[in-house]
């Protein structure tokens, strides 16, 4: 049944503003698919956060224009359908790339990715990419590690600077009660040093002969006493005969 104008245009608008937003389409063509493998069909495209319309190739390129995905849908012959998204375009080449080996009586004719059209062969190599949440999760992976390491690093340093730091100070290093029982200790150690260098030999044998002089002063001083007796008993012995 042929569609009237109206319905024609108001087709052409719903589909102008679902393309609008697309980055990515995916052009294909059919043969005897039957209905709920159409329907299963649309349920892939969706998981994989696109959507599918069976179109007529003139209101596709008409409803395509101004778009990203323009390039792709002008000129086209035969029966067409387009499977288009806004997100991933690995994730919709993935999941209609799975879908196609088992479902014969769907092939390829063309894609498009941010403008640029591409060939079958490229939307199979497209299929076989890894997807942005991989990609994803592997730069979040490559961007932690370096983080894990230096804060591995960092938490080891600071363990070992403990461990330096509390050495230094049972060893007082940094000024404490060790570092002044130190010089104290040092102060003792010297003590009998300085007393060592007082009594050196010379300065004995120099206190040894002031103690000889005075020995030899000593007996000098005590003989006068001795003599005036003497001198006092001969006067004595002198005197005595005369008496007589």
């Amino acid at each position: 049944m042929a569609l009237t104008k109206a319905k024609k245009d108001a087709k052409v608008a719903m589909m102008a503003k679902e393309l609008e937003s697309s980055t990515s389409a995916i052009i294909g063509t059919f043969k005897g698919l039957t209905a709920s493998k159409d329907f299963e069909l649309r349920k892939v495209i969706r998981n994989a956060g696109g959507n599918y319309h069976v179109v007529k190739n003139k209101l596709a390129a008409k409803s395509s224009e101004g778009t990203k995905v323009e390039a792709a849908l002008q000129g086209l012959k035969g029966v067409s359908s387009v499977a288009y998204t806004s997100g991933d375009p690995v994730a919709l080449a993935k999941a209609l790339s799975t879908w196609v080996k088992e479902n014969a009586e769907f092939t390829f004719k063309l894609g498009i990715v941010d403008g640029k059209v591409i060939t079958v062969e490229e939307i199979q190599s497209l299929a076989t990419l890894p997807g942005k949440e991989e990609l994803f999760s592997k730069l979040l992976f490559l961007i932690q590690s370096p983080a894990q390491r230096l804060a591995t690093v960092i938490n080891a340093t600071g363990r070992n600077l403990a461990v330096v730091v509390n050495m230094a100070a049972e060893q007082g290093k940094f000024g404490g009660p060790a570092a002044i029982a130190a010089p104290a200790e040092e102060a003792k150690a010297e003590a009998p040093a300085a007393e060592a260098v007082v009594e050196t030999p010379a300065e004995q044998a120099a206190a040894a002969h002031v103690e000889e002089s005075a020995a030899g002063e000593q007996p000098s001083g005590a003989a006068e006493p001795e003599n005036g007796t003497a001198s006092q008993a001969g006067e004595a012995a002198t005197t005595e005969p005369a008496e007589g």
